[in-house]
């Protein structure tokens, strides 16, 4: 994360870990109620930035490092 730059903390954990794994599929899920959409952002070598967007928890790779939620796109 970098500071200054939008990016809030919402949970973190440790999948294997249940405690945890469950506490973070009820954020996941509270954030996509809100409205939000979620993305896993991919690790690029050529500085490009791309991520893959997950519509449940079980889609996130197991050894990704976050997932980025972020408003739905307003107009019409």
């Amino acid at each position: 994360m970098k500071p200054g730059h939008g990016e809030v903390l919402i949970a973190e954990g440790d999948v294997d870990i249940p405690q945890d794994e469950s506490r973070l599929v009820a954020e996941f899920r509270r954030q996509l109620d809100a409205g939000l959409w979620a993305a896993v952002p991919l690790a690029q070598e050529d500085g490009r930035r791309e991520a893959v967007m997950v519509r449940a928890f079980e889609q996130i790779p197991r050894d990704a490092e976050r997932v980025i939620f972020f408003p739905r796109a307003a107009g019409g």
